[in-house]
């Protein structure tokens, strides 16, 4: 995904440079980007696993496990059922099993868009602000008129929840997830898809034996024998994404030739439940009250011996994981030209991406301060539940571009406001409105632990669109709104 080689877009990895970026530094790094441009074709592509959090509902409430995905950089869907190569620009696919896809036919798995599994869109610039099940469910109502003729024409897969197709829309609307990602090449993916089309695509899907942690594992070894394996101890016999995760990340780290970078989606702020941490066998067992007690009240001597299992042989950390090694979305130059709130923030492009803790908390202090100087304004007051006022009393609907909005009804007459990041500040798009839900959308992002947040380059966006709606929604309703000029500006005179 982001670095643009040979027309392709891919994961990039934040390393450390040899001496501190500056803005000064936009020169060279035109002249490599120039240079990759220029350079030869390469026959490089990436194969990733997608750690999905738990939506702690159904067994997944029990048992914590998450899900699991497999993502393509240079595969691509011919249609949701069959595998092609990816043409020049396009950003790559993932592909999952579940129990029941819905479909017309029992299909083992489906293939969607990389932009479409995160967003529901293609294009991510139209990506969602807010999550909603009514703008989730119109994402998928566009999916399945765009991308399911002939594969969902009964009225259980067109009208049913538990049509697990449904997943693999927007997936950051109801889940935060983590993609572990390294280098593989043109001819591997060759083979797979050889393999994958001409094999029958049924499903046979058993939680224990044959569920979609074992789906990815397959995937993966394919391309690397061994890579990925289940945990026998923890996991109690069965394979988990965990497990998965964790052992093709130590095998990545024993191969550093295959560039191991690891990417992070937050789920989107808004009225879905938020998703958990994923979790092994044995770590659910300790961390879960609800298995914990009563293990502790009826077997409690097996729990030295789960404990010790989990210490020993059984953590593993997503979150450090993306610390150590934080790909981006991002290109390259935006590591030295983004903004910064310290004049003496030039970190290292890793610090770029994750955020330091002094430069998190800044922008806490300079939301709280607008917050504090314009308690009185009704932004301020009702940024705690607008999301929930603005999901009750909104009507969500979807562009052919899957670009969101929510109309509302005002006075007998109507009003609407933009909730992706295409048209939220659109001319279209209501600006106090507009200034209200990047209000609860900026507090929402704040008060997230590291591991619930985006990335720090993600967060210079957020924070400069509000910045534009707040003088858009002051010219609007002259009640002055200090947010732009709370923001210390850097030497260069601009934000």
């Amino acid at each position: 995904m982001p670095i643009s080689v040979s027309n392709r877009r891919r994961f990039t990895l934040g390393h450390a440079p040899d001496a501190s970026p500056s803005r000064a530094s936009l020169l060279p790094l035109f002249l490599v980007t120039l240079l990759f441009a220029l350079a030869p074709f390469r026959a490089s592509a990436d194969v990733g696993v997608i750690l999905n959090e738990s939506l702690d509902e159904s067994m997944d409430r029990i048992t914590g496990s998450g899900h699991m995905a497999v993502y393509f950089s240079r595969i691509c869907a011919d249609t949701p059922t069959k595998l092609r190569l990816c043409a020049p620009g396009e950003s790559g696919s993932v592909m999952s099993t579940y129990i029941n896809i819905g479909e017309n036919h029992s299909f083992e798995w489906n293939i969607v868009p990389l932009n479409v599994y995160l967003y529901g869109v293609e294009d991510p610039v139209n990506r969602p602000l807010f999550a909603s099940y009514k703008i989730k469910h119109a994402l998928e109502e566009r999916y399945r008129q765009n991308y399911l003729a002939g594969l969902c024409d009964t009225p259980a897969c067109q009208t049913s929840n538990k049509s697990e197709w449904r997943e693999m829309v927007a997936s950051t609307l109801i889940r935060g997830m983590y993609l572990f990602i390294v280098d593989t090449s043109v001819e591997q993916d060759r083979a797979l898809i050889v393999e994958f089309n001409n094999a029958p695509n049924e499903n046979h899907f058993n939680g224990a034996t044959n569920n979609c942690a074992d789906f990815v594992r397959r995937i993966v070894n394919t391309y690397f024998p061994h890579a990925a394996s289940r945990d026998v101890l923890n996991d109690f016999g069965m394979t988990s994404p965990k497990a998965v995760a964790r052992t093709f990340t130590h095998y990545a780290q024993r191969h550093p030739e295959l560039n191991l970078r690891v990417m992070h989606f937050a789920q989107v702020p808004g009225t879905i439940k938020r998703s958990r941490d994923v979790r092994a066998g044995t770590e659910q067992l300790l961390r879960s009250k609800k298995l914990l007690i009563p293990m502790a009240v009826f077997a409690y001597e097996a729990l030295p011996v789960v404990a010790a299992s989990y210490v020993i042989t059984g953590r593993f950390n997503p979150e450090k994981e993306f610390e150590k090694r934080p790909a981006t979305n991002l290109a390259p130059e935006n590591l030295a030209s983004s903004p910064h709130l310290q004049s003496v923030a030039l970190q290292d492009q890793r610090t770029q991406i994750v955020g330091a803790s002094a430069e998190w908390n800044n922008y806490r202090k300079a939301f709280d301060t607008e917050i504090e100087e314009n308690r009185d304004s009704p932004e301020a007051l009702d940024r705690s539940h607008f999301f929930k006022l603005l999901d009750e009393k909104g009507t969500a609907s979807v562009g052919s571009d899957g670009s969101a909005w929510m109309q509302l009804s005002e006075n007998g007459g109507s009003v609407s406001v933009g909730v992706s990041a295409s048209n939220v500040l659109a001319q279209e798009s209501d600006p106090q409105l507009a200034y209200s839900l990047l209000l609860a959308r900026t507090s929402a992002l704040l008060k997230s632990p590291k591991h619930r947040r985006e990335t720090m380059l993600e967060f210079h966006q957020e924070w400069a669109n509000l910045q534009r709606a707040s003088a858009a929604a002051s010219a609007w309703n002259p009640a002055p709104s200090k947010l732009a000029r709370l923001i210390p500006m850097e030497d260069s005179g601009t934000f």
